[in-house]
């Protein structure tokens, strides 16, 4: 297996690339194809979605928050075997973008751990697998997320965006991308500014696994049902987080006292006052972009919780559309991201900035593994 650096001339025609990406919410496996130089995109193509079973949730749920032992061994076996079976089906693919699972994210202190084997699976597929791309943003002094606003400034540009738009993804931490589709390039000063936001729908989501044995709050029906807590609201707010200047990213855990703040409540008003609490940590990160927006263009699970939404159309300036409104896949968009990063990563490109991730200098993260039976060219 070969994992080292590669060395080849940057392709310069489009690629097609399938991306892979296993989140936070920790409910499956999305992969997703699209065409692209890695600069622009040509096409999107086929999709995806291998879930979770609950055992292997549990497996998973069992290694957050740790670094290495047998629950961080157990949760790698769960998602190299996930991944092959989401991507194995893919055919006349040139290279594939694996993020993998993240388990832990302490990026000033511990680092980033994402686990998963990107040399085994480039084995397994028999095409290049670009893996770990957040380390190397670390090393040099960065979050080492969000990673998709690079991916968004050219969805901003396919789409045929006029001013300036926001990303939105709401899966299980919140990240915010402030795109202006009126620069040339995504490393330009000014053209992004991307944060996490705040908790999403990991806090919801664990409450009614701890509470109903229930993945998610479906639909928003149980939030639907409920009363917000505003004294647990207000303290939540009251969180240093909130006052940090971006870029500056979470753990999926960094507020696991949200749910403590809500233990008193019955399961319809907990419910729905961790969902006021990720809408009002949106509210919040708003102040932070350099203009307003015309539009937050919403990705992720949460565009589909009715309740979610309403709430950020209230607290909101501007419209607050799910990203399909401009053509796009909210399920798929994270899985396409990586994809297009992998492109990235094989030019030479970079995948990050001072502006996305606080880095010292453009970054392009990624470690490119190529399959045994094929020899690698050198420049």
């Amino acid at each position: 297996m070969n994992s080292a650096r590669d060395t080849r001339k940057p392709p310069r025609d489009p690629m097609t690339a399938l991306g892979a990406m296993s989140g936070t919410s920790l409910d499956g496996v999305d992969a997703a194809v699209l065409v692209t130089d890695g600069e622009t995109i040509q096409s999107f193509g086929q999709t995806g979605y291998r879930a979770y079973s609950e055992e292997e949730r549990a497996v998973l749920r069992a290694a957050l928050g740790q670094w290495s032992g047998r629950a961080v061994d157990a949760a790698t076996e769960v998602v190299d075997t996930a991944h092959v079976e989401a991507l194995v089906g893919f055919d006349e693919i040139d290279l594939v973008g694996f993020h993998g699972q993240t388990l832990a994210h302490a990026p000033r202190t511990r680092g980033t751990l994402q686990v998963g084997d990107g040399a085994a699976l480039a084995d397994r597929l028999g095409v290049p697998v670009v893996w770990d791309f957040r380390s190397d943003d670390v090393a040099m002094g960065g979050e080492g997320a969000p990673l998709a606003p690079f991916f968004h400034f050219a969805c901003a540009r396919w789409f045929g965006a006029a001013e300036p738009v926001c990303f939105l993804n709401l899966g299980g931490v919140g990240n915010l991308t402030y795109v202006d589709p009126g620069l040339a390039r995504p490393e330009n000063p000014g053209a992004l500014l991307a944060f996490d936001t705040g908790p999403a729908n990991a806090p919801i989501n664990d409450l009614m696994q701890a509470r109903l044995g229930q993945v998610m709050d479906t639909g928003g029906a149980l939030a639907a049902q409920g009363t917000v807590e505003t004294g647990a609201l207000e303290l939540f707010l009251a969180e240093s987080y909130f006052s940090r200047v971006p870029p500056k990213s979470l753990d999926r855990n960094d507020f696991a006292e949200m749910v403590e703040l809500v233990a008193e409540l019955n399961d319809a008003d907990a419910v729905a006052t961790l969902t006021a609490m990720s809408a009002a940590a949106v509210a919040q990160g708003m102040e932070h972009c350099p203009r307003p927006p015309g539009r937050v263009l919403v990705t992720g699970g949460g565009r589909l919780n009715p309740v979610l939404m309403q709430m950020l159309a209230v607290s909101l300036d501007c419209p607050v559309e799910p990203v399909e409104a401009v053509g796009l896949d909210g399920d798929m968009l994270e899985a396409q991201a990586f994809g297009f990063l992998a492109v990235r990563v094989l030019r030479g490109l970079p995948t990050s900035s001072p502006a996305t991730t606080g880095v010292q200098a453009l970054v392009g993260g990624g470690t490119i593994s190529r399959p045994a039976n094929e020899t690698a060219e050198t420049a």
